[in-house]
């Protein structure tokens, strides 16, 4: 039983999915007729979600093993090739030992790094240090998605990170295997638009043209309304049009704020009750403050010269032009070279992210804590 139908994290049922028929239906066109999926969208607006609500759609879980993989905490060959064998081993776990033993068999190279305990359930107890040779143990890997009874569907979230990699063979190296297995497909999903359009719509770059490019933005304002109405109602609470198109303006309909202010509104919304717009400042106060330690050590983390310019981009909301001669004297800051020092610092740490002609800050609620103070 589900609480509170608003979720954050994860994929539960189709009930709780809002929309994204059209970009189901797209992604499904293309895998099904064997060819890989290039997905872009800023980060929180739902392509995990959209890639989980495929993944689980009764024909695909039961004609797929289905694989999806966050790498975006990976820094290396190494660490990309373990979380990949970790999310395969968990994702089989449902399929029996029978099924399991296979991937095992495959990857010789980390064998004694995998286990069954007492109940018969796998275990990954492969370490860093125990990839030695982490393109040995891909290729052991890509082996096993060869050679698997059902095809696979392997979805790579975050897939730009691999351009920071120290190896630099990366992306040929995954590009050649790919490219020579022909029981799995692939969807390369992304939020940083620019790297992304870079590595498949370069020439220079192994994957130019190999994948279909698809885009997601924000769902349509009158379907998400008449979702959010209709889970409110479900819990037996009332909600109007105008609380949704309210937030949805101040958050540019990115999905995960929509999920968070609404779920924070339905808690304040008791059973039989109403939520109204009055509702929605305070609902963003006490999203603020259970926030506010971490924002707070976060900013003090920060060298002077990139807080300033963190403070002046979520001041501008959207901030263009950052090392004009207006925007240093509006916002009474250095020179522009400490300026572009300063956004390689705020990018690296994730306090910002770039769109084409834009920086602002990655996280909405950052920014309004931080103009509050």
């Amino acid at each position: 039983m589900i609480a509170n139908p608003f979720i954050l994290h994860g994929y539960v049922s189709d009930d709780l999915f809002c929309d994204r028929v059209a970009e189901t239906g797209i992604i499904r066109e293309h895998l099904e007729n064997g060819r890989n999926v290039a997905l872009m969208a800023q980060r929180r607006m739902g392509k995990t979600g959209l890639i989980s609500h495929f993944f689980h759609q009764k024909d695909i879980q039961q004609c797929y093993y289905t694989f999806l993989v966050d790498i975006y905490a990976t820094k290396s060959l190494q660490e990309m090739v373990n979380v990949l064998g970790k999310e395969i081993l968990s994702a089989l776990k449902p399929f029996g030992r029978k099924v399991l033993e296979l991937f095992m068999d495959c990857l010789r190279s980390v064998r004694s790094g995998i286990s069954f305990d007492q109940y018969g359930n796998p275990t990954w107890n492969v370490e860093l240090g125990d990839i030695q040779n982490p393109e040995v143990t891909l290729d052991e890997i890509f082996r096993y998605l060869e050679m698997a009874d059902k095809p696979c569907l392997v979805a790579i979230d975050e897939f730009q990170a691999i351009c920071m990699y120290p190896e630099k063979s990366v992306e040929a190296l995954l590009r050649i295997k790919i490219q020579r297995c022909h029981n799995a497909y692939f969807v390369f999903s992304g939020s940083q638009r620019t790297m992304m359009t870079e590595m498949f719509l370069s020439h220079s770059r192994p994957f130019y043209q190999s994948t279909a490019l698809q885009h997601i933005g924000a769902i349509d304002l009158s379907v998400y309304t008449e979702f959010a109405i209709r889970l409110f109602k479900e819990g037996s609470r009332v909600l109007y049009a105008d609380v949704v198109e309210e937030i949805y303006s101040m958050f540019d309909g990115v999905t995960w704020y929509l999920q968070r202010i609404l779920n924070k509104l339905y808690v304040l919304t008791t059973e039989g009750g109403e939520c109204k717009k009055e509702l929605v400042p305070v609902a963003i106060t006490r999203i603020l403050d259970e926030s506010a330690f971490a924002y707070e050590a976060l900013l003090y983390q920060l060298p002077a010269k990139q807080k300033e310019l963190f403070r002046a981009i979520c001041k501008e909301g959207k901030a263009r032009n950052l090392m004009s001669e207006e925007f240093i004297r509006r916002h009474r800051l250095a020179s522009a070279s400490s300026i572009q020092s300063a956004i390689k610092g705020l990018l690296d740490k994730d306090f910002i992210t770039r769109h084409d002609d834009y920086y602002e800050s990655y996280d909405f609620f950052f920014r309004l804590w931080l103009l509050r103070q």
